[in-house]
């Protein structure tokens, strides 16, 4: 961590290791605000990006749970705006063939057609051009899917996988089934019953001090850290005072969640033991290891993804919530097969070992996550440090 740090690779990061479900070891080092000197500690307050679709994706399966409807449903049966879906045929030009709505399942698992801006092809471009981007200040999560629901699919549901915004759209599910905002919902059902008082679709104004800023290693933003020669570059993109989180208007259950390490570590033991953490349970045992199961046919690699990714895609499944170790060999980096995971963009990470008990979490504030690898490093350490 003190490499990357005096490699200007990252700002500063923070992680937490646990055995059993005991703290082993935990360690912070360099800054949360390069420019003002603010350290980067344990209760320093992310990004998680996409650690937050772990969290709504319980949420959805909470309340399938309860029996309010079942994973093979159409996503129409709640968003009629989804009921008259077009998927592009991979032919010349945006051609376009009826298709099916993608159902709950497919949304939950990335096969459900929908893609990011971010990623190759025609459908990617069509969301740039019509800002599909669910940023905190957004029009609004409703707003959003509607606008989302006009594009077609970038394949027939269920064809192939592809990193996309469903968990957005099925955080907009749960808001039509509950019949309330996606905020006030988490933070009743899981952040609260969990004790993560730090969590949240938005910054309140006594925590701005609090927020990391954001920095890239892209030639966007303005340059923070020059490095020398052979050093990774740093650039920020946004501080804690401008932050879109400040008043955040739009939701994004794919990636709109702020968060802190000792809040993540009791929704990751929740995960861990079951459903169930700080006195509330969420999930039964039953629910939380059909979510920590593969979903997919094979790995990700033989459903033919184009996407970006931020595990590899070899020898990796694909539950609900997360990815799953089916062969470390093939992931080309230590580990044991069942091993629940997943990122943000931001080059966050947390995975759960059920072989060895472990739980590990790393949050920094770089993006993207794919600059450097200290995902398959981090893990070669703490399988290295394990007697």
């Amino acid at each position: 961590m003190r490499s990357y740090v005096e490699e200007s690779k990252f700002p500063g990061s923070t992680f937490l290791l646990a055995e059993g479900g005991n703290i082993v070891h935990r360690a912070s080092t360099g800054y949360r605000a390069i420019d003002e000197g603010k350290p980067f500690e344990e209760d320093t307050i992310v990004r998680i990006y996409s650690m937050t679709k772990p969290v709504v994706s319980v949420g959805l399966m909470m309340l399938a749970e309860r029996g309010l409807f079942h994973l093979d449903a159409p996503v129409s049966d709640f968003l009629p705006e989804f009921a008259e879906c077009r998927a592009l045929t991979g032919g010349a030009g945006d051609e376009t063939a009826p298709c099916p709505a993608p159902t709950l399942h497919q949304l939950l698992t990335h096969t459900s057609g929908l893609t990011y801006a971010f990623n190759p092809g025609p459908a990617a471009a069509a969301y740039a051009a019509a800002r599909i981007d669910f940023r905190p200040n957004g029009p609004g999560l409703a707003e959003m899917t509607r606008k989302l629901a006009e594009l077609p699919l970038a394949f027939a549901p269920g064809t192939r996988w592809e990193y996309s915004v469903g968990i957005d759209v099925v955080g907009r599910v749960i808001e039509a089934v509950t019949g309330q905002p996606l905020d006030t919902w988490l933070e009743a059902e899981i952040l609260e019953p969990l004790g993560m008082t730090d969590t949240g679709f938005a910054i309140p104004d006594n925590k701005v001090d609090r927020l990391a800023t954001l920095y890239t290693s892209l030639e966007s933003g303005a340059p923070i850290s020059l490095a020398a020669a052979g050093k990774g570059v740093m650039r920020q993109v946004e501080t804690a005072e401008d932050s879109a989180w400040r008043g955040a208007k739009t939701f994004s259950g794919g990636g709109g969640l702020l968060s802190t390490i000792d809040d993540y570590f009791a929704f990751t033991e929740m995960l861990r033991k079951g459903g169930a953490h700080n006195g509330a349970r969420l999930l039964s045992p039953a629910t939380l290891a059909f979510m920590r199961r593969n979903h997919l046919p094979g790995d990700i690699a033989s459903m033919g993804p184009s996407s970006f990714a931020e595990t590899p895609t070899t020898g990796i499944g694909f539950g609900i919530g997360g990815s799953v170790v089916l062969d470390p060999a093939l992931t080309r980096a230590p580990g044991n097969v069942g091993d629940f995971s997943w990122g943000g963009i931001a080059s966050t990470v947390f995975w759960l070992d059920p072989a060895f008990d472990l739980t590990a979490i790393f949050l920094t504030q770089l993006t993207p996550s794919s600059s450097y690898p200290a995902r398959p490093q981090l893990k070669a350490l703490v399988h290295g440090a394990r007697l």
